[in-house]
């Protein structure tokens, strides 16, 4: 499966914090499905409005539990921190 550079650099990141397989996996996954949910937008181009978005979404609309909406949240973190080195507050 090909992979965005993006997502490599993503998966690179990843892999430099020595992050589980496990957890780089879930990470990928709750970062794809945040940036297809947002049409495909590139998070430099997004902020706290859309990550609350998506985060409601999951609970509202996928009915998520806390625990995997949390999860989800810390790999949008994870993904500002290291990725796109911007940091996002008040969430």
């Amino acid at each position: 499966m090909a992979t965005s550079p993006f997502m490599q650099k993503v998966r690179m990141e990843l892999r430099t914090h020595q992050y589980s397989l496990r957890t780089e996996k879930n990470y990928m996954y709750w970062i794809r499905l945040f940036i297809r949910f947002n049409d495909l937008k590139h998070p430099e181009d997004m902020g706290n409005h859309e990550i609350e978005r998506f985060l409601n979404h999951l609970a509202v609309n996928r009915q998520v539990s806390v625990s995997t909406q949390n999860q989800a949240l810390c790999a949008i973190i994870f993904l500002y921190r290291y990725v796109v080195r911007k940091e996002i507050s008040n969430l």
